[in-house]
This record gives structure tokens, sequence and C-alpha cells, in this order.
């Protein structure tokens, strides 16, 4: 039997990229024969085995051959016949679908084989498809999006962009299940340019099958003296975009995505204005949050982002019973790590705006110093105090911790 070692691995290695992970094909052996030499089998769907030393994933070379709609419906052939140009060409992209030898020590050895064309495409910047087979699993148009945000000065190639778009039309996309698209949305909010990732879907028409709330931003005028770009789905990219750039957490790229969705509900006789968009987003996310099954953390952040981002915008001109009242409608003194997260979200969106992309953001300091007042109200003394009377110890606390807020930033 040979082993290779194929896909992402190679494509990095050409870039001058580090890898965390190889893909090993193994052409020419049977899974009696992997056995017999120490592989431990774990595949469900076709023969995959662990290493004996390494504990590294090694699969059998297979074909495949679409039964049913979705990206599960696939039977797959492995056998000693299948060759390892076989298995490439099954492959999603040709940079992809690009393989090296491996010894028995597992150093790369030989040159790199490229039946498909993916050194070229390396080169001129292009994600292609291998082979028609690609517009068999819808899963692809995603892990494309998701490249495009890793990869981001790479264009998709003219005829995959068609034939994503078939596969939407075809209705494909709608057979994905909620945990896979989560799965590589969530990926790709974490590449370096998220916003690529969502033009990529958005072009082929599959943002709007999979996330009409935010597909709809695009077109829809903001005013000018807020927001120089204008279009509310510009504005979001920039957002995603600057949280990136800040090394936000996953949960505080969702909130920049998700923060302004009900811009796209606004009636239009009251464009460019949004009054109210706030209370709209959050009914929105919540839909979105629950048809993805969106993690708790991601959805409760992205829940006080979209209900109090204005709020805390504007907080800067708050007095000490507002910023009181605003810290304790975000649970900042239970929570004041996922309150840091919300203003770290809230900077973005400050920042997420044409000419606005250096600007400082005072209103973290002064919220942090408003909390870190309220919290050093001592409510078990409060209680104490009001021991007669339990009822009252929810609004002395309050003012109590107003009256600190007051002596550290004022108002």
């Amino acid at each position: 039997m040979q082993v290779y070692a194929v896909g992402g691995a190679i494509r990095d290695a050409l870039l001058g990229l580090s890898s965390q992970d190889r893909d090993y094909v193994v052409v020419g052996a049977t899974p009696a024969e992997m056995e017999a030499q120490g592989y431990k089998p774990v595949g469900k769907d076709f023969p995959v085995f662990l290493h004996p030393r390494t504990r590294e994933e090694y699969a059998l070379a297979r074909t495949e051959r679409k039964t049913a709609a979705g990206y599960k419906g696939f039977s797959f052939y492995c056998a000693p016949d299948v060759t390892l140009e076989d298995d490439l060409v099954r492959r999603d992209l040709t940079i992809n679908a690009m393989a090296r030898a491996v010894d028995d020590d597992g150093a790369l050895a030989g040159p790199v084989i490229d039946p498909y064309g993916g050194q070229r495409d390396l080169r001129a910047r292009l994600f292609r498809h291998v082979s028609d087979a690609f517009a068999e699993d819808p899963v692809r148009i995603l892990r494309v999006a998701r490249f495009a945000a890793r990869f981001h000065d790479f264009a998709v190639a003219p005829e995959t962009r068609v034939l994503m778009r078939r596969m939407v039309e075809a209705g494909e996309v709608d057979a994905l299940v909620a945990e896979r698209v989560w799965q590589e949305l969530a990926r790709g909010l974490m590449e370096a340019r998220p916003s690529r990732m969502f033009e990529v879907l958005r072009e082929c028409g599959a943002l709007a099958r999979l996330l009409p709330e935010l597909d709809r931003l695009w077109g829809v005028p903001q005013r000018a003296d807020y927001h120089p770009e204008v279009d509310t789905g510009v504005h979001v990219m920039m957002v995603v975009d600057t949280a990136a750039a800040m090394g936000a957490s996953l949960p505080v790229r969702f909130a920049a995505l998700m923060h302004d969705l009900g811009k796209g509900t606004t009636p239009e006789d009251v464009l460019p204005r949004h009054i109210g968009h706030e209370q709209r987003s959050v009914a929105l996310l919540e839909a979105v949050c629950k048809r993805l099954r969106v993690p708790t953390d991601c959805r409760d952040l992205a829940v006080v982002v979209a209900r109090e981002h204005g709020n805390i915008h504007r907080s800067e001109a708050f007095g000490a019973a507002a910023l009181t009242r605003l810290l304790e409608r975000c649970d900042a003194l239970r929570k004041p790590a996922r309150f840091a997260q919300a203003l770290q979200a809230c900077e973005a969106d400050a920042r997420g705006r044409l000419g606005f992309e250096d600007r400082e953001y005072p209103q973290t300091a002064r919220l942090m110093m408003a909390l870190e007042a309220a919290a050093s109200v001592d409510a078990g003394a409060v209680a104490r105090e009001c021991a007669g009377d339990p009822g009252l110890i929810k609004d002395r606390v309050h003012v109590a911790r107003v009256a600190a807020v007051a002596v550290k930033v004022g108002g």
C-alpha cells in the first residue's frame, strides 16, 4: 500500500503557511490489511483508521455516488483498485486536491501530485471546483465561503460561481442541517476577513436561503451623517471585520453580525431612520439562534448587544442613574465578563463605519468605571439593614449603586 498526505496540508505548505492537521489517504489496501498493521478502525460511513502510534486518521482511497438529497446522501466504494486520482477528483477545490507521498517515518517524500491544476489555481488566487461532483454536496458552498474568509485575496472562479448558484436554485442548500450550517458559519466568523464569507454566500443566493434576516440588509439605507457608508449590509460587514481585526471571540463576532437585523424590517416611509430597530433585532436574532441551534453564550451576548448597543453608544451623556440602569439591564454586575464582550462588540459597531475606523471609543472606559463602582456596593449589608422589610432591598441596593457611580464618574 502507499500512503499520501492530501488536501489542506499540501495547499498550506505551497502557500508558505503552517498547517496543524494532515489528512492521509491510503491507496492499495483493504480494511483487513490496515488492521493487521495495527491501525484501529473508527470510520462510520467509510473506512477510516487511527495510526497505531500517532493516532492520526488514515482513510482508504474511495469514490462516492450521490444517492439522496443533502450532504449525507452518498454511498462509498473503497477497494485496492481505487487510485489516488480517483480519490482526489471527488474533492471540493483544485487547491485541496493535491497530494504528496509519505514515507514510513511520516515524512513527506517526492514531488507534489497535482492532477487537477491546484498549483495553477494557487498562483491565480482562484477557488475552482475539481469536477461536477462538487454539486452533489451543498456543504461545499459553505466551505468555499469559509475559505474566502481565510484566503481573502482569492476569488471564486466564474464557472464555480455558476455551479454554486445552480445548486442553490436546485434546493440543495435547503437540505443542510442546522448544526452543520452553524459549524461552518462559526469557523468562517473566526477567520481574518469574515465579510468575504457572507459576500460569497450572497453572490450565489445561499445567504438568502440560510440567513434571510441578514441578506435583506443590503440596499437598506441609513442616515449618512451617522453612517457615511449608508448601506446597512455594508455597515454590518465592516463591523464584523472590525471585530475580527480586534481579535474578538466568536460570541463577540456573532453579536457584531446580528446587532442590526431589525433595520431590514424598517418601514420604507420612515427610512433612512430606524426607530425601534433594537427590539426588532432581538426578535429576529432569537429566531435565527433557534433555527441554527446557536450556542447559548453566542445567543445571550447577541441579545444584549442588539437590545442595548444604542444606549451604550449614547452612554457618555448618561448620568449616574441612567448608567446604573444600563448596567442592571445588561446583568453586568453578575456577568462582568459578558458585559466586557458587549462593549467590545459595540466598539466594533462604532468603528465599523466609513471614516470612523480609527476613532477612540471612550464609552468602554467610563462604563467599566461605573461597573467597578456599582460592584463595590455591599448588597449583603444593605439587605441586613432592610431585615424588617425585605421588599425594600432591591430599591435600596439600586440607590446605593447610583450613589457609588455618581462618586466615581459623576452625574
